[in-house]
C-alpha cells in the first residue's frame, strides 16, 4: 500500500461541540421515514423506485438497475425496527424478483451485484434465515468472481465483462461490493472470494487513492499487462477534482474491508480519506456534489454525506476510546445526522415519496441534480438505526 499524507482535522472543535441527538428525536426521524415508506410501498412491489426521483417523486422501473436493492434494504430496515409485517411481505415480494434477476445476462452484466444481493438476499437470510436467498447471495457472489482480471487484479467495473482498453478499469464504488465476497467465503468455508476481495482491495488502494488521501473516481489498466495506466473522473468535475460520493464509498468501503479483516493499516488509510472529506464540508455539514466546493451555490449531494456517515458509524465501533480522533469523528457524526433531520428530509414536502432532498445522481451528464435518490435515501435510514441499536449488518 503506497504512502498517503495524514491531513489533520482543520477545526476539529466544530465537531467536538456536537449537541446529542436524543432518543426522541431519532425515534421521530425513523417514525417520518417508515412512513412514508409505507405509505408508498405498494407502489413499489412489483416494480422498484428509479435510481433518482424527478422534482422528488420516484416512479417506478423493472428490476434492472444498480440502484433496486436500496429499496429492498429500506423495507428490510423498517421491518426489522417496527416488527409490520407489511414491510416485510413486500420484501420479500421483491427478494423474489432478484431471484429471477440472477439468470438475466443482460441485467446481471454489472459489477454492482454486491449492492443489489447484500441489501435484498442476504439481509433476507440473515433476518428470515431463508435457505433460497442464501442460495441466491451465493449464486451473485460466483457471477461477481467472473469479472475478476487476472492481469492487475480487480474485478472489472461497468459494462460488458471483456478485456478492451475502454472497459479495462476499476472505480471507487466497487469498495463497497466486496463486503458481497466476505461474506459468501464466511458462508461457504471457501477462501476464494476473501482472497479476490483482498486483491481487488488491494489494486484500488494502490491506485485510486491518491498521495493526499483524495480519490480518483474510476482507474483504467493496460489489458495486456495489467499496468496502471491512468485515473479519472466519470461524475465528478475533473480528473484532478474529488467527486464528494466517490470519498465516501471509499470511507465506507475501508470501513467494511477492516470489519472483515482487520487490516490494521486500514484504519490509517480510513483517517486519511475522512479527513479530507471533513475538511471540506460547508458550515451545514452536508457536502457539495465535488469536494473542491467548500461554499458558493453548487449543488450538495446529501448522498455523499449519507454514505460517509454511515461509514463513520461503523468505523466508531473499531477505534477504541483511546483513540485521539474518536470523538472528532462521533462528533461529526452528530453534526451531520442532525442537519440531515432538520434541514435535508421530505417532512415538509407531502407530495414526495423520496426521504432526503438535495442529492446528486450524475452532474456532467445533467442527471438527477437537486433531487432525492435512492441510495441517499437508504443510507439516511440505516445511519438512523445504527443510532438507534445495535445494529446487525446485512452488509
Amino acid at each position: 500500500m503506497k504512502q498517503v499524507a495524514l491531513e489533520a482535522i482543520a477545526k476539529p472543535e466544530r465537531f467536538l461541540s456536537a449537541r446529542p441527538l436524543g432518543k426522541e428525536e431519532l425515534t421521530g426521524a425513523f417514525k417520518e421515514a417508515s412512513g412514508k415508506i409505507s405509505k408508498y410501498m405498494h407502489n413499489f412491489t412489483e416494480r422498484f423506485p428509479d435510481a433518482c426521483a424527478s422534482k422528488n417523486v420516484y416512479h417506478p422501473v423493472a428490476n434492472c438497475q444498480w440502484t433496486c436493492s436500496f429499496h429492498t434494504g429500506m423495507l428490510w430496515l423498517c421491518y426489522e425496527m417496527t416488527g409490520e409485517q407489511g414491510f416485510r411481505d413486500v420484501a420479500e415480494a421483491q427478494v423474489n424478483s432478484f431471484y429471477d434477476r440472477l439468470f438475466d445476462e443482460k441485467r446481471m452484466a454489472t459489477h454492482d451485484i454486491g449492492f443489489l444481493y447484500t441489501l435484498s438476499c442476504i439481509a433476507d437470510y440473515k433476518l428470515s434465515g431463508n435457505e433460497k436467498s442464501k442460495s441466491a447471495a451465493l449464486i451473485a457472489a460466483d457471477l461477481l468472481m467472473r469479472r475478476y482480471k487476472p492481469l492487475g487484479q480487480f474485478i472489472q467495473s461497468w459494462g460488458p465483462n471483456t478485456n478492451a482498453p475502454e472497459t479495462y478499469r476499476v472505480i471507487i464504488d466497487s469498495m463497497m461490493n466486496l463486503p458481497l465476497l466476505y461474506w459468501a467465503s464466511q458462508t461457504s468455508g471457501n477462501p476464494k472470494y476473501y482472497d479476490t476481495a483482498v486483491c481487488h482491495l488491494e489494486t484500488v488502494l494502490n491506485n485510486i487513492i491518491r498521495p493526499d488521501a483524495s480519490t480518483f473516481h474510476t482507474y483504467y489498466f493496460d489489458p495486456e499487462t495489467g499496468a496502471p495506466v491512468k485515473g479519472m473522473t466519470n461524475q465528478g468535475y475533473s480528473d484532478d477534482s474529488c467527486w464528494s460520493r466517490g470519498q465516501a464509498w471509499g470511507i465506507y468501503g475501508l470501513a467494511f474491508s477492516y470489519l472483515y479483516t482487520k487490516d490494521e493499516r486500514l484504519i490509517g488509510l480510513y483517517k486519511r480519506l475522512a479527513n479530507y472529506f471533513l475538511n471540506r464540508l460547508p458550515d451545514d455539514y452536508i457536502a457539495y456534489w465535488d469536494l473542491i466546493f467548500t461554499e458558493g451555490n453548487e449543488p450538495r449531494d446529501s448522498s455523499a454525506s449519507a454514505i460517509a456517515l454511515c461509514g463513520i458509524l461503523e468505523m466508531d465501533k473499531h477505534l477504541p476510546d483511546s483513540d485521539p480522533d474518536k470523538a472528532v469523528y462521533k462528533g461529526a457524526a452528530l453534526r451531520t445526522l442532525r442537519s440531515m433531520i432538520e434541514n435535508y428530509t421530505t417532512k415538509d414536502v407531502p407530495e414526495s415519496n423520496g426521504l432526503l432532498l438535495h442529492g446528486v445522481y450524475h452532474l456532467p451528464a445533467g442527471v438527477g441534480i437537486d433531487e432525492c435518490t435512492l441510495w441517499g435515501d437508504y443510507f439516511y435510514m440505516e445511519a438512523l438505526v445504527r443510532m438507534l441499536k445495535d445494529w446487525k449488518l446485512y452488509w
